[in-house]
């Protein structure tokens, strides 16, 4: 089996995937982000018998060296390290060039350098800002509506170019709106949770109109891996949704439905986006992921959901439900 780089495997999906390697017989090299605590993020909580087989590697993907020194040995790497808080991004957009930027940069002159055999770029459904059309396709036309999203646009024309130009083996990955166990409370799905199981009857919310295309988060490792086994993949932006949206307000009539009935939502003013910046609908095309792999959705919403709940339910002390997560 391949040698496999995955960066921001300390993270929500990237800790999945790294999981869901290890499962298929992978040989897994974990590039977590330095701190002096030596912490791994959500690797910490995998169970010794996925963590014996993983390799861990820490590092900041911002710094070219270091990512050029976890890639050394790797056959290929599946490259999740970003920033991708929308509202952070706002008045942070700096770190959002440096980390979705020139992290994916650094990514790609390592992999042409070292011949690396694959590479995958994790893109996301904001890059297509507001739908145009719908179900959305891989050739809709790309909105920056943030500078989150105008910094992975940024990223995704850099891998497509290293594919154009030095015929590096390249595929984009563009996962949309992912949830599950793991998430943090930045994402409405684990804000909305995290709110009822704390005893809240007043549940702020930003804009409830907007739709989403919800992942559940095995579905998105899995998608990822079918993609990477798949040589058809090699040049390629692939979606993966499951083709259905919800809004954010009947999302979160059903998480109170099944949680705490009593409970009322209320808008906070400080969760509204600018006008220009939300992203009214997103309902992705997952035809061609479909047609390339061998890949489908294996988690109704209905079981998504209640494994994310009793997740949170038995994690609560680690959310902070009580503040507005940015």
């Amino acid at each position: 089996m391949s040698k496999v780089l995955v960066t921001g495997s300390d993270g929500f999906i990237g800790s999945h995937l790294t999981e869901g390697l290890v499962k298929k017989g992978y040989q897994v090299k974990a590039f977590a982000y330095y701190n002096a605590f030596n912490t791994w993020g959500w690797l910490d909580t995998l169970p010794k018998e996925i963590m014996d087989h993983v390799e861990v590697f820490c590092g900041d993907i911002r710094d070219p060296n270091g990512v050029r020194e976890a890639m050394k040995g790797c056959d290929a790497v599946l490259h999740l390290a970003a920033l991708i808080a929308i509202p952070f991004s706002y008045h942070s957009p700096d770190s959002y060039v440096d980390t979705n930027i020139k992290g994916t940069l650094n990514v790609l002159q390592a992999a042409r350098d070292l011949g690396t055999s694959r590479v995958l770029v994790t893109s996301t459904s904001e890059v297509y800002g507001t739908a145009h059309y719908v179900p959305i396709d891989e050739n809709h036309p790309y909105q920056g509506q943030s500078p989150y999203s105008a910094t992975k646009i940024g990223a995704d024309r850099l891998a497509e170019s290293f594919y154009r130009s030095f015929n590096l083996p390249v595929t984009i990955v563009r996962p949309f709106n992912t949830y599950g166990p793991r998430q943090s409370a930045r994402a409405v799905i684990p804000t909305i949770i995290t709110q009822l199981l704390s005893g809240k009857t007043a549940i702020k919310l930003g804009s409830l109109t907007p739709t989403r295309d919800f992942n559940y988060v095995k579905d998105t490792a899995n998608g990822f891996i079918e993609i990477f086994k798949s040589d058809k993949t090699i040049g390629q932006e692939i979606n993966i949704a499951t083709q259905q949206e919800i809004s954010i307000g009947q999302l979160a009539e059903e998480l109170i439905r099944q949680i705490n009935p009593s409970a009322k939502i209320i808008c906070d003013e400080q969760r509204l986006r600018p006008e220009k910046s939300e992203v009214n609908r997103l309902l992705g095309c997952n035809e061609k992921v479909k047609s390339l792999t061998d890949w489908t959705p294996q988690y109704t919403f209905e079981q998504g959901l209640a494994e994310t709940i009793e997740f949170l339910r038995h994690n609560l002390e680690k959310y902070k439900a009580d503040i507005y997560n940015v």
